[in-house]
């Protein structure tokens, strides 16, 4: 745990090293907390503007946004502690490349060559990342501390990534559908329903407890404080700029996931993990590059440039 501690004072820490740094708070119960932190701050803001908690005519879609949104997570936190820090960051946000397929089927929107190819990048590489024993065994040879080691497949974890992935990506959609609705009334309900949910589940599997004093503690404010923090800028990145380029801007996170991984648990990304890595990120930033591609006036001559990524 120390390794984990020692560069805290130093930086700021990003969700998924949080999450996977606390081994002793069970990874159900850091959602929890960080539903805390979504929450919380939401009330005061949809009090100020006086929005309707819950709208009519939007209840279903807000449940299922709020279900679907939490079991991501969950699901997220799980991969991020039972499978290298990348490898899960890489799969858990390569979410962009498979929104286009729950768009086509609930959204009726066009899905061409292009996304196929970019489907077929991304799940090749979530498979180099994942490798099922059926494929590559139960052992893949890797470094950590500089020393090499076999490195065993946790099967479980890269399913909770993959499965997260697809809950992620629905997430978007219903987003899509709720759109027009103040950001506070979406986490408010959010944060509602996806404390109840995760409480429960905690509870269920015997895993309610405070963390223990000290480090812990701080580190679980600190997982809460990001988390809203998190919400609001990419919130307000949507409002001020195209999705395209957020879409982009957010595939770094996949390069920090290694950098991270390096540093703080030294354990070096065996070519597997990084030949996945480039083929997802490069999925990801070709969909960010068709979206912003899309959304520019005919008269751009940027789009002209990108005239086959806009088809």
């Amino acid at each position: 745990m120390w390794k984990v501690i020692q560069p805290f004072s130093q930086r700021k820490l990003p969700l998924c090293v949080i999450v996977k740094g606390l081994v002793e708070v069970n990874p159900m119960e850091l959602a929890a907390f960080r539903f805390v932190g979504v929450l919380l701050p939401a009330i005061p803001i949809i009090i100020y503007k006086g929005e309707h908690p819950f709208p009519k005519g939007r209840r279903i879609m807000l449940i299922m946004r709020s279900f679907v949104g939490t079991t991501a997570l969950m699901l997220s936190f799980y991969a991020f502690r039972h499978m290298p820090l990348a490898d899960a960051s890489v799969v858990v946000f390569s979410v962009p490349v498979f929104v286009a397929i729950f768009a086509k089927i609930f959204l009726k929107e066009p899905f061409g060559l292009f996304n196929i190819v970019t489907v077929c990048l991304t799940l090749i590489g979530v498979v180099l990342i994942t490798r099922p024993p059926f494929i590559f065994g139960h052992t893949v040879e890797s470094l950590t501390d500089g020393h090499a080691t076999s490195e065993h497949t946790d099967i479980w974890g890269a399913i909770a990534a993959f499965s997260a992935t697809l809950f992620g990506a629905n997430v978007y959609v219903l987003l899509r559908a709720l759109k027009g609705l103040h950001f506070s009334v979406i986490m408010t309900n959010f944060g509602s329903f996806a404390l109840v949910q995760t409480m429960i589940i905690s509870w269920a599997i015997g895993a309610v407890c405070l963390p223990r004093c000290g480090v812990d503690r701080l580190l679980v404010i600190a997982l809460a404080l990001f988390s809203f923090g998190g919400q609001i800028l990419l919130t307000l990145a949507l409002q001020i700029e195209q999705a395209g380029p957020v879409a982009i801007a957010r595939s770094a996170d996949i390069v920090f996931a290694f950098f991270w991984q390096v540093l703080f648990f030294n354990e070096i990304p065996n070519k597997y993990s990084v030949g996945g890595a480039i083929l997802v990120t490069s999925s990801v930033l070709l969909i960010g590059l068709r979206k912003w591609a899309v959304s520019l006036p005919d008269t751009s001559n940027i789009k002209r440039s990108l005239s086959i990524l806009a088809m």
